[in-house]
């Protein structure tokens, strides 16, 4: 019987090794919250096939999202690396945007695309954020049919405008935002 007993204590030992940490409740509410606010989740849980009860588990395939998008591994489970990224401080904007297929249009019909700087940082000099935003365009341009022009009045068709909103207001947290 020893035999049989040391087989169940590796075994035992190496189930715990490989089981992981076991995840707070409050760990589980922040994820679920992180997902609600920069992932949508409200959308997937308004659906019929949403079952409250999964509620107590962050859903994997917007866990799987949030993971590809930070470079994570994609695993849709919420472990240690994954929450650590939810626990840092981040600015207020969605990192993916709620659009539906049949409504609005998600994609531009067009290549030529203007652009519009509405007001600017007072974290940066003009023509930092002039060149910072013309380098980011070109690197879209560099990959892709995009082609971006800048106009000074009117609508364009990105309007990007700085702001500040808790917790916008911290030296990590100044961001741009398209419309």
């Amino acid at each position: 019987m020893g035999i049989h007993r040391q087989l169940c204590f590796l075994a035992s030992l190496v189930l715990a090794i490989h089981a992981g940490p076991i995840l707070k409740p409050a760990d589980k509410n922040k994820a679920i919250d992180y997902l609600r606010k920069f992932y949508n989740l409200e959308d997937l849980m308004s659906t019929s096939h949403f079952r409250p009860e999964e509620e107590l588990d962050p859903p994997s395939d917007k866990l799987k999202e949030m993971q590809k998008f930070f470079g994570l591994k994609v695993t849709g489970t919420l472990n240690k690396e994954t929450l650590e990224v939810m626990k840092k401080p981040r600015c207020g904007v969605p990192d993916v945007a709620a659009y539906s297929t049949f409504e609005g249009k998600p994609k531009w019909q067009k290549n030529k695309l203007t652009y519009r700087i509405v007001n600017y940082t007072p974290d940066m000099s003009k023509a930092e954020v002039d060149r910072s935003i013309k380098k980011a365009l070109q690197v879209w341009a560099n990959v892709t049919p995009l082609r971006f022009t800048r106009i000074n009045k009117g609508t364009a068709d990105i309007m990007i405008s700085f702001a500040t909103k808790e917790p916008f207001n911290s030296i990590q947290c100044t961001t741009i935002q398209y419309f």
